[in-house]
C-alpha cells in the first residue's frame, strides 16, 4: 500500500506510512471481527500479540516521525527487499 500511496497519490513516505497504519487498524479489526465470530483466534496469543503492538508502535511511530525522507525510503526499500527474498527463498 505505501509504495501505491507514494507514487500514484504523490504522498510523502511519512504521510503514506501514517495512512497505510491508519488502514490497516480498521482492515485488521474487520478480519478479526469475522475470524472471532467463527471461533479461529487464538486469544492468548492475540493478547500477547497486542501488548507487544501496543508497546512497539508508539515507538515505531516515534521513531519514523524523527527519521529523514531520504532514511525513510531507504529503509522501506530494504525491508521489502528482504520480505521479497524470504518469501521467493522460502
Amino acid at each position: 500500500m505505501v509504495p501505491l500511496l507514494v507514487s500514484v497519490l504523490s504522498l510523502s513516505q511519512h504521510h503514506a506510512h501514517a495512512t497505510s497504519l491508519a488502514a490497516v487498524v480498521l482492515i485488521a479489526a474487520g478480519g478479526a471481527a469475522v475470524f472471532g465470530s467463527a471461533g479461529e483466534v487464538h486469544l492468548p496469543i492475540a493478547g500477547f500479540l497486542a501488548v507487544g503492538a501496543l508497546i512497539g508502535a508508539p515507538m515505531g511511530a516515534r521513531l519514523m516521525a524523527r527519521t529523514s525522507e531520504a532514511n525513510l525510503k531507504i529503509a522501506f526499500g530494504a525491508f521489502l527487499v528482504i520480505v521479497g527474498t524470504t518469501l521467493v527463498v522460502g
